[in-house]
C-alpha cells in the first residue's frame, strides 16, 4: 500500500501521543521510558516521511507542507539530543507542542501535489540543502526557547549552564546552515549556472547567516549581565530573519515572478 497525505493523521497523532508520554516521563525523571517513547515516535514520524517519499517518487520537500513535514520530524531529534545532553526537562515539552502546531497545519492545509518535479529540483543537492537546513531550523528553534526562558525565567541559578546550551546551540546550527548554504550553492551552480545571485531567498538567507554570526562574535566580547540580555534580543532578531528566509520572502512584492525559489507555493 502506498503512503499518501491520507494517511497523515494515522501516524501523526501517535507519533504526538509517544512525544508527549516521552516529555511526560522526563519530568518523572524516568530516563529510559522518556528515550523510548520520544524515539518510537521519532522512528514513527519517520516512517511516514519514507513512505510518502516512495509514493511521490521524489523527496517530500517541495511545498511548505512537505518542509513543515520535515520541521515536524526534527524539532523532537533535537529535543532529544538537547535533553540527553544537557537533562532540561522542559525542552521536550516545547519540542512537542511545536512539532504539534506545524503538524495541525499540515493536517489542515496538506498541500497536496503531482509527483512531478520540475528541472531545477531534480538536482541531487536539492535534498541535502533542505533537510540540512530543516535540522539547523529546529536548532535554531530550541535556540530561540531558551533565549526567551532567560529572558523571563525567574529563577537564575542555573544561569551558566543554560548559557552554555544556548552557545551550543547556535554554534551547531549555524555550522548546519553553512552546510546548507554550500549545498544551495552546489545546486544553484547545476540548476541555474551561478553559485549565488542575490535571489530574494538567497539575499534573507545570507541575512539570517550573518546575524547568528554577530550573535556568536557578540558572546565573545563580554558575559555580563547587560551584555547577555543583548546576546538574546540578537536570538530573537535572528530568528526573525529565518522566518523571513523560510516563508517570509514568498509573499515580498520583490519574490513574486521574480524568485527562482517560489516555485513551493505553486
Amino acid at each position: 500500500m502506498l503512503i499518501s497525505w491520507q494517511h497523515f493523521p494515522y501516524f501523526a497523532i501517535p507519533s504526538v501521543l509517544l512525544w508527549a508520554l516521552g516529555a511526560y516521563y522526563s519530568f518523572r525523571e524516568k530516563k529510559k521510558l522518556t528515550a523510548t517513547f520520544t524515539l518510537l515516535g521519532i522512528a514513527l514520524f519517520f516512517a511516514f516521511i519514507c513512505g510518502l517519499w516512495i509514493s511521490l517518487e521524489r523527496p517530500p520537500l517541495r511545498t511548505m507542507g512537505e518542509t513543515r513535514l520535515w520541521y515536524s520530524f526534527f524539532l523532537p531529534v533535537a529535543g532529544i539530543i538537547i535533553w540527553s545532553r544537557w537533562k532540561y526537562r522542559w525542552i521536550l515539552s516545547f519540542s512537542t507542542v511545536m512539532a504539534l502546531v506545524f503538524i495541525c497545519v499540515n493536517l489542515f492545509k496538506p498541500e497536496i501535489h503531482n509527483t512531478t518535479l520540475m528541472p531545477a529540483l531534480q538536482s541531487p543537492w536539492f535534498a541535502p540543502h533542505v533537510i540540512v537546513y530543516m535540522f539547523c531550523y529546529a536548532l535554531f528553534g530550541a535556540a530561540l526557547a531558551v533565549a526567551l526562558y532567560l529572558l523571563f525565567a525567574k529563577n537564575k541559578r542555573d544561569d551558566e549552564n543554560i548559557w552554555s546550551m544556548l552557545d551550543n546551540l547556535v554554534y551547531v546550527g549555524l555550522s548546519f546552515m553553512t552546510i546548507g548554504m554550500l549545498f544551495g550553492a552546489l545546486w544553484a551552480k547545476e540548476a541555474w549556472g551561478h553559485y549565488w545571485a542575490w535571489d530574494p531567498k538567497e539575499t534573507w538567507a545570507g541575512i539570517t547567516w550573518l546575524s547568528f554570526l554577530v550573535y556568536i562574535h557578540y558572546r565573545q566580547l563580554s558575559r555580563n549581565a547587560f551584555r547577555s540580555k543583548v546576546s538574546i534580543f540578537l536570538i530573537i532578531i535572528s530568528f526573525c530573519c529565518l522566518q523571513m528566509c523560510w516563508w517570509g520572502i514568498n509573499y515580498l512584492p520583490s519574490a513574486q515572478g521574480k524568485s527562482v525559489h517560489t516555485y513551493n507555493m505553486k
